[in-house]
């Protein structure tokens, strides 16, 4: 058995060791970090679909014990992710930590946090916007990098609907008739957030009042800048070396912003 003073080094070693691993997972550039990560977004998005799908259906034992190993899964990331901060105390100045842990609150104690596993979007959303992830995304799909910008927006919009209307749900299911599920509240979201309001479903309370005013502000707002990146012209991102101006015409040779020569890499012709 090893003396105390010794044992001590040794466990230190250990947790060391484990977070640099954790590090080289989370933040590394390595193939195996990469398809972490994208193995958490996968799991980001099957959590939403579950989350969706179980509206609809009542809760036996097997929903709940879903709900269990999610909240165990999701707790392990978060705990994970405090464990490489170096400063642990700043992450929970984040609004998506609080998500986090109301999200851990709801799949663990669904009576007590029910509704609130929508906010697990949020960690979606600001995976989708870490370097590693966009950079990896950007060498991996042609795709991704020729539409980046569309594809950004739409994931933005994407995220504001489903948010409010997992909030619309959650606030109004059991005391208003008209939201029964999902897709009545969906249905409310995307008519409010349109200006069509065709008023046959409407959000009761001063609560319900205010998340509609939240839901066709912001909306009107993230819709315009959809439709701000599909109808301007096609640009490519590239920083130019002296000032930095991103985005240039594909067949530029000069910055327009300053004349500098430009070596825009081109993928040839298809």
């Amino acid at each position: 058995m090893l003396p105390e003073p010794r044992a001590a080094a040794a466990a230190c070693g250990e947790m060391a060791g484990l977070r640099q691993s954790l590090r080289e997972l989370y933040e590394g550039s390595s193939d195996r970090a990469h398809r972490f990560r994208y193995g958490l977004l996968a799991f980001d998005f099957a959590t939403l679909l579950f989350i969706i799908v179980s509206s609809f259906l009542p809760r036996p034992p097997l929903i709940e014990g879903i709900d269990v190993l999610i909240g165990v899964a999701v707790a392990a990331d978060f705990v994970s992710r405090l464990a490489i901060c170096p400063r642990p105390v700043r992450e929970f100045v984040r609004p998506t930590t609080w998500a986090d842990v109301a999200a851990i609150a709801s799949f663990l104690a669904p009576i007590v946090g029910e509704g609130a596993g929508f906010l697990r979007i949020l960690r979606t959303l600001r995976l989708l916007r870490t370097y590693q992830l966009l950079d990896r995304l950007r060498a991996d799909l042609p795709f991704f990098r020729r539409n980046e910008e569309v594809i950004i927006a739409v994931v933005n919009l994407a995220v504001f609907i489903f948010i409010m209307t997992s909030l619309v749900y959650a606030t109004q299911h059991g005391s208003n008739p008209n939201i029964g599920n999902y897709v009545d509240a969906l249905y409310f979201t995307v008519t409010s957030l349109t200006t069509t309001g065709y008023g046959d479903v409407t959000l009761q309370g001063t609560g319900g009042r205010l998340i509609s005013v939240v839901v066709m502000i912001c909306g009107v707002t993230l819709f315009l800048r959809l439709a701000q990146v599909l109808f301007r012209p096609y640009k490519v991102r590239f920083p130019c070396p002296a000032c930095g101006l991103q985005r240039h015409e594909p067949d530029a040779v000069h910055c327009k912003a300053c004349g500098t020569l430009l070596n825009i890499p081109d993928e040839g012709a298809d």
